[in-house]
């Protein structure tokens, strides 16, 4: 059997599966609900609306024209009690104005199993918040909360991982759980749903912060002497501590839907050695915000993001699982990684590492528009990070390029004792530009590049192995002399029907 999974509200049900293998991009599904069928569809998630509460049905999904079918039993919430949170006894006011904190977390602190917290359109005002397990969120229409700018308002510092270390960080606007990599989840079934907004503080919050950390770690940094090359730029140690838009450390059963989500100091929505966190039908910002990630598992496992936009200066997803020496030693890895039905107007692309020393296994990608990116879909390393890339499945999408390679910067750390391994890739049924969009800073470039660059490593054992690239569409290049492949450090390359268009 297949994997079907699904979501449900009181009265929706949002169910989702694994693009068969028979599958083409013309292949229709058939939603039956109670043996009724009730919707077609070329994806493969389907939103059933319109039912009763507290109900148990049968949704089964039937590829037409074939043998490919599956089922799953559903049941729809019940109604819950609604804590409003302009209402008394918490009276948060929503002028854009007033700073909610406290009213918002006396808020949460109240939420049992059957309550909602409910959002009225306006605009909230807030510092960091902090959500325990069972808490159900909603954000009506016109709702938004927004982080302040001020970086006080997100103290005290919290146990967070950032960039492959675990360190103190500032809170996040939203946090939930906490970082133990040592033991399982300590937070669960959290919703954040609605129609509404998340913002946080941007990059004046991000400057806040770096300014800060700057000043506290400056005879630190300066002990660095030349090893600061080894970082991205000289402003990222600093930058390490800022927040989140939302954080999830050690937490399971998550579901984001419906919102949009931005804004976020740093990246935007980071879960940690958590479980089953799904993120759908949700939009993300970060435009002007350095190193502002849309979404991104690390060392987190059977995660889920589908039919979303990004709009980010830096990965719209990231798949991480530390970085060397420490990602090595807790050796934590991602797995089960879903992305699909994602569209990427201006971002990065769909990256798996470069912080994977812990590991990553089992991404499956298909379904999506990643054109018009800097990064298309990336898997990238250094030679000190240590662990391993494999079990990479990529199918009917279209992106700028295609990069299995090392990068150049964010290395710092002891190496590994061996570099990492990298294997086991399937692209099949791509369409490539064969160039790419540069967007940091408001450039809007677009430059050049081989569609296929597969770089592994100069050790005997740690060449990139075994990919394949099946039925893929490459559009004319303006550069001919670029060619179509770049390849060093490869074994077991198979390039099947590669077109160019």
């Amino acid at each position: 059997m297949g994997y079907i999974a699904y979501k449900s509200t009181e009265n929706e049900i949002t169910v989702y599966w694994d693009k068969p293998d028979e599958a083409t991009p013309e292949s229709i599904f058939e939603i039956f609900l109670d043996g009724r069928m009730t919707a077609e569809t070329k994806k493969t998630h389907c939103t059933v609306r319109g039912l009763n509460e507290d109900t148990e049905y049968t949704v089964k999904m039937v590829m037409k024209g074939s043998s490919v079918s599956e089922e799953i039993r559903c049941r729809t919430l019940k109604s819950k009690n609604r804590l409003d949170v302009t209402k008394a006894p918490f009276n948060a006011v929503g002028d854009g104005k007033t700073v909610n904190t406290a009213a918002l977390q006396a808020v949460f602190d109240a939420c049992t199993a059957e309550d909602t917290v409910y959002f009225p359109a306006g605009v909230y005002l807030s510092g960091a918040l902090r959500l325990h397990s069972d808490t159900d969120v909603y954000f009506e229409k016109g709702a938004v909360l927004q982080g302040t700018s001020d970086r006080k308002d997100y103290l005290p510092k919290i146990k967070s991982r950032f960039e492959g270390y675990e360190m103190e960080c500032y809170q996040s606007l939203i946090n939930c759980g906490n970082l133990d990599h040592s033991s399982g989840p300590d937070c669960f079934n959290i919703m954040l749903r609605g129609e509404g907004e998340i913002y946080g503080g941007g990059a004046v919050l991000a400057k806040d912060i770096a300014k800060s950390e700057a000043e506290r770690l400056k005879d630190y940094i300066a002990s660095l002497g030349d090893k600061i090359k080894e970082y991205e730029k000289p402003e990222t140690i600093a930058s390490r501590a800022r927040g989140r838009l939302i954080n999830l450390s050690n937490c399971k059963n998550v579901w984001i839907h419906g919102l949009k989500l931005g804004h976020g100091a740093s990246w935007n929505v980071h879960f940690i050695y958590s479980y089953d966190v799904v993120t759908d039908d949700c939009e993300f910002y970060s435009e002007g915000i350095w190193n502002g990630d849309g979404w991104d598992p690390d060392s987190s496992e059977d995660c889920t993001i589908f039919n979303c936009r990004f709009h980010t200066e830096d990965d719209s997803v990231a798949i991480k699982s530390g970085k060397n020496p420490e990602g090595n030693v807790i050796n934590r890895p991602t797995r089960n990684i879903r992305v699909f039905d994602c569209f990427t107007p201006s971002s990065h692309g769909i990256c798996m590492g470069s912080e994977m020393s812990g590991g990553i296994d089992g991404v499956k990608i298909w379904d999506c528009d990643v054109s018009e990116t800097w990064s298309g879909i990336e898997i990238k390393a250094t030679k000190k990070r240590g662990g391993y890339v494999r079990n990479i499945d990529v199918r009917d999408c279209a992106a700028s390029h295609i990069q299995v390679h090392s990068v150049g910067y964010n290395d710092d750390g002891i190496g590994a004792e061996t570099p990492p391994v990298l294997e086991n890739c399937h692209f099949e049924r791509l369409t490539l530009l064969g160039r790419f969009f540069d967007n940091n800073g408001g450039k809007n470039e677009w430059h050049n590049c081989f569609p296929i660059d597969l770089q592994g490593f100069d050790v005997p054992g740690h060449e990139l192995n075994n990919v394949t690239f099946k039925d893929i569409k490459i559009k004319k290049a303006e550069d001919p002399s670029l060619g179509t492949v770049n390849m060093k450090y490869c074994r077991n390359v198979t390039l099947e029907n590669i077109e160019q268009i």
